[in-house]
């Protein structure tokens, strides 16, 4: 039985792809990570800023609500 001389340059080959393979299966698993964690991370920005909108909107009505009333009570004071 006769040796290949380029066994050894298939077997780098063979061991150099698949190198390749678990690179890029890493750089997957690593990618899908960061898009979770990036993702959870703007749900939480998302729902802060919403939380934000909706206390600047209640602190409005509840001072023009007040201005309301101080006017009432300011026209009322005139006219007694």
């Amino acid at each position: 039985m006769l040796l290949n001389p380029l066994c050894p340059f298939g077997a780098a080959r063979v061991l150099a792809l698949k190198a390749t393979v678990v690179l890029l299966l890493t750089l997957l698993i690593k990618a899908k990570v960061r898009i979770t964690a990036f993702s959870a991370l703007g749900i939480v920005l998302l729902l802060l800023q919403t939380l934000l909108v909706l206390a600047a909107g209640g602190a409005l009505g509840l001072l023009a609500g007040a201005a309301g009333l101080y006017a009432l009570q300011q026209r009322r004071m005139a006219t007694a």
